[in-house]
């Protein structure tokens, strides 16, 4: 936290002359959680209530802003493993009780140019390199300047370095979960907007710089391209995204590999109903551990099931081929947003093509006033890897 504090005060003058002309805005949100676990294998299923509360204020005066957030997580009901604390008898359910500063920031932003300094949530393109882990009580965050940068419209390069990055796992993390882990991280991103979607060329450099987290062995550089964007056919909407990234060891680490990532992915909307299909691709060096392509700073809940399987992708890589369907609705009585999902995967090894296992994962979610209410529900089928599992959520989410 020292090169933050340092970097706020050395912008601040920068920004004093406006201060009496500063404007405040609260900042707040809260969520109440109830999730259970039931995996086979494990002597008792988990069972949590968790309400966490995040609450600070904005202050803005012309291009200037400054923002501060603290968090606090709360089990009401902890019959479960949470990572640190409880029984390793239950499963996993990643929300340990926490309080924290989640977000301290000093932001300049014109509309060629902006830089923020600080801790601060980071998402690159889908978050599937880097994010906030967004789903999870205590997310992500990071120590971080990132800079932003638009030359012409449709042109933007954004530029970061970050030395800490802040888990999930809260103040009491520790060993192979801390709380904090430092590094040299750098991460690049040029994207051009064109007729028919976006194309991005990116680097993320990542340097988990703690030989409690795999020996260094999360450490990498990844090179990649992306290209997504929709195009209106008649009545239906066709979205497209294709992703291709090479990984190799970097920095400190000890493994001497390489392996690639692909993604193909298809959805067409139908004004209500939706379909969609995809592939995607985590691939494999020589099958020893960590020398697969890893994602240590993605948002790992949106990709490859919600029942949490290849959060650290298996030495042997995986493949994901999967199917999404569902059904939303502006409007439906007093309830906005409506909407249905479904989406089922099947799971391969990359190396010698073995079966993994099959999910199915279903949502329904509405809005009411500042009020989002959510049922999730995931059942991992295992065929070779893990074990089965069945998770179930109910939620509630709601915003200043």
């Amino acid at each position: 936290m020292t090169r933050t504090l340092i970097l706020l005060l050395a912008v601040a003058p920068a920004g004093a002359a406006h201060a009496e002309e500063a404007a405040l805005t609260p900042v707040g949100e809260a969520r109440l959680r109830y999730e259970t676990v039931s995996q086979e294998g494990l002597a008792a299923d988990a069972e949590a209530l968790t309400v966490r509360i995040r609450a600070g204020v904005e202050a803005k005066a012309g291009n200037w802003s400054a923002l501060v957030e603290g968090q606090g997580n709360l089990a009401i009901v902890d019959d479960y493993f949470d990572g640190l604390h409880g029984a390793a008898t239950r499963p996993l359910i990643a929300d340990p009780e926490n309080i924290a500063l989640t977000r301290a920031q000093l932001r300049y932003a014109s509309p060629a140019f902006a830089v923020t300094a600080g801790r601060q949530r980071i998402g690159f393109d889908d978050e599937r390199f880097v994010g906030g882990v967004g789903f999870r009580q205590n997310g992500q965050s990071f120590d971080a300047v990132r800079a932003e940068v638009t030359p012409a419209q449709g042109v933007k390069a954004d530029i970061a370095y970050m030395w800490s990055v802040r888990t999930i796992w809260g103040i009491d993390g520790d060993g192979a979960r801390q709380h904090a882990v430092s590094g040299d991280n750098v991460l690049g991103n040029l994207s051009v907007q064109t007729p028919l979607g976006k194309i991005a060329a990116f680097a993320y450099l990542v340097d988990q710089d703690e030989v409690a987290i795999q020996g260094f062995r999360l450490s990498s550089q990844s090179y990649g391209v992306r290209f997504n964007g929709d195009q209106p056919l008649g009545k239906v909407k066709l979205a497209y995204q294709f992703s291709y990234a090479r990984q190799s060891d970097w920095h400190r680490n000890p493994n001497d590999y390489a392996a690639d990532y692909w993604l193909a992915d298809v959805a067409v909307d139908l004004g209500g109903p939706r379909l969609g299909v995809g592939y995607e691709i985590l691939g494999a060096d020589d099958g020893a551990a960590l020398t697969s392509f890893q994602t240590p700073l993605a948002t790992g809940f949106k990709f490859q099931g919600w029942a949490d399987k290849f959060l650290v992708t298996p030495p042997d890589g995986v493949r994901d081929l999967y199917a999404t369907a569902g059904w939303g609705w502006k409007a439906v009585g007093p309830f906005k947003a409506v909407n249905l999902q479904a989406a089922y995967h099947h799971y391969r090894s990359d190396r010698a093509s073995r079966s993994y296992g099959a999910e199915i994962d279903l949502l329904a979610s509405a809005k009411l006033g500042k009020t989002t209410a959510s049922a999730r529900y995931a059942h991992y089928d295992a065929d070779g890897f893990a074990t089965d599992t069945d998770k179930f959520w109910l939620q509630l989410d709601w915003t200043l």
